[in-house]
């Protein structure tokens, strides 16, 4: 469920050309962060919003439209963020 959610913020937010997610959750089972509840994950974007921005800029596009989930649902959020231009 936190995958589509998470899939479902970013795309309404950025409008992503590709777009790729996955859940690595289970490796990471033991780790504190998981005990309580919060997943992992690994996000690949392509977005036209990213032309032009630093990665820190671009981590906070992502960060923002997730909003809460980074408090609670997501523990550790891995980010590939690029533009079109740099995936071609």
């Amino acid at each position: 469920m936190t995958v589509d959610l998470i899939k479902s913020l970013l795309t309404e937010a950025l409008q992503p050309e590709r777009f790729e997610i996955v859940d690595n959750s289970a490796a990471h089972a033991g780790h504190a962060g998981a005990q309580r509840g919060g997943g992992n994950y690994h996000v690949k974007i392509v977005a036209e919003a990213f032309e032009g921005k630093s990665l820190v800029q671009r981590h906070q596009l992502i960060y923002k439209a997730l909003g809460d989930l980074m408090k609670q649902e997501i523990h550790a959020l891995g980010i590939d963020a690029l533009s079109p231009s740099e995936f071609n």
